[in-house]
């Protein structure tokens, strides 16, 4: 965990006290569904919640007594037994290893989807405010990086918004492909304990069973899970770079605020730098990162190897703490995005109409010429313009063959740019609903 990137509420999630917290609610809840089976005696269940529920667990005595088992599970009954007392001989009957660790990987990694569907949530209501605010802010669209037709800045955030609602989608899937829970013992065969214990812990846990364990939770859930925390950093990442190229000097059409006393270069005081955006791109390299090691995690050796465990104690805090800080970031880049319609416009002007051409096509053969002598007619006369040599209107109107067809009140009325918006209602209603 880099501090720089974390927020509290992600990284206590992977701290080692709340990562004991929920070791012990497994072998707690185990052993009372054990007591109500007859298998344990019930006061030695309650024995153990009395003394363990409270309880701060003492990470340097755990790793102390681990440097010598060399089993984190082991060393952490270990330290319970000190706390419990004899009662503790009851604690893990029939259980193995993989039922804590697999169990409480998963509590954790439901508890970050929690986080991350709620930090989207927070990242779509800005979208939302923002995409209806320039809902009718005409701009520039782009392909290739190139001048296309216009567009409206609310239509951008419009698209940004319906992406982040499939995001949210797909945490919600991933949350629930996660969300279960294994207590079958060695093999996974429930040979020294009752699955009855598995739906009860299960059910505290906020947990479903795991239909097949095999001592492990299988790993295609995990690289289900990381998969779409990789896709959710992706649409981070293009809306991040669609602000870095629009706050270019040459474009300027939108720019990330800039607080007072903040400084964009140790060299060059004029600098604003799009440094929040860079860095989210940044973020989402390593969010991505984690996705081949969850895939590789998915073949394991016949019942159990764990080869997996120290890819996933890394990519585990790792990915969900990226991810939360980088959409809690974004929402931030929206939320006070700087946006210049006055240079929306001028970007618009700079092709002195060539923004237009499409309809010039479109209406020749609509005339009665050929789609090939439409696009040469007016590619002839965009060309020019391009090279800074006149205004296209004014040169499709000295043309022969497009003036044949065209009047010059028909050739004007094709550079309306109300005519690009005009289905902007039913985008937005799409995507936000037609109220």
């Amino acid at each position: 965990m880099i501090p720089r990137y974390t927020r509290k509420e992600m990284a206590q999630i992977w701290e080692p006290q709340t990562r004991f917290r929920i070791w012990f609610e497994i072998e707690a809840y185990a052993t009372d569904a054990l007591a109500e089976l007859g298998v344990v005696p019930r006061d030695a269940a309650a024995r153990i919640w009395e003394k363990g529920k409270d309880a701060v667990f003492d990470v340097a005595r755990i790793d102390e007594i681990e440097a010598v088992t060399k089993h984190d599970v082991i060393a952490f009954l270990t330290h319970l037994a000190e706390i419990v007392g004899p009662e503790a001989r009851f604690v893990h009957q029939g259980m193995t290893s993989s039922d804590v660790l697999d169990t409480c990987l998963n509590v954790q990694l439901t508890r970050a989807a929690d986080l991350l569907i709620e930090d989207v949530d927070g990242l779509l209501a800005a979208l939302k405010r923002r995409a209806f605010e320039h809902k009718n802010t005409v701009c520039i669209g782009r392909s290739h990086g190139i001048h296309a037709e216009p567009t409206t800045f609310g239509i951008k955030l419009a698209q940004a918004h319906a992406e982040f609602q499939r995001a949210r989608e797909r945490l919600v899937m991933a949350r629930k492909e996660i969300a279960t829970c294994a207590i079958s013992g060695a093999v996974g065969t429930f040979a020294n304990i009752d699955p009855r214990v598995e739906e009860y812990v299960a059910e505290k846990m906020g947990l479903t069973p795991e239909p097949v364990s095999t001592q492990v939770i299988p790993r295609d859930r995990h690289a289900m899970y990381f998969a779409a925390l990789a896709v959710v950093a992706s649409s981070i990442e293009r809306l991040a770079t669609e602000i870095r190229h629009l706050q270019r000097t040459e474009v300027l059409e939108a720019e990330e605020y800039f607080s007072p006393g903040q400084k964009g270069s140790s060299a060059m005081p004029h600098k604003r730098n799009p440094v929040l955006t860079e860095n989210l791109t940044g973020l989402a390299r390593l969010v991505r990162s984690a996705v081949i090691p969850a895939l590789e995690n998915v073949a394991l050796w016949h019942e159990r190897d764990i080869s997996h465990s120290s890819v996933e104690r890394g990519i585990g805090p790792d990915a969900t703490i990226h991810l939360d800080f980088a959409l809690k970031r974004m929402t931030g880049v929206i939320d006070k995005l700087l946006v210049y319609p006055e240079n929306m416009q001028r970007n618009l002007d700079r092709l002195g109409g060539l923004v237009h051409s499409q309809r010039v096509l479109l209406a020749l053969t609509q005339k009665g010429m050929s789609r090939e002598e439409s696009y040469a007619a007016v590619q002839r006369n965009a060309m020019p313009v391009w090279r800074g040599e006149g205004n296209f209107l004014d040169l499709l109107k000295k043309d022969k063959d497009v003036s044949a067809l065209l009047s010059a009140a028909e050739l004007e009325s094709l550079f309306d740019l109300g005519y690009h918006t005009k289905h902007v209602d039913t985008i937005f209603a799409r995507v936000f609903g037609e109220a």
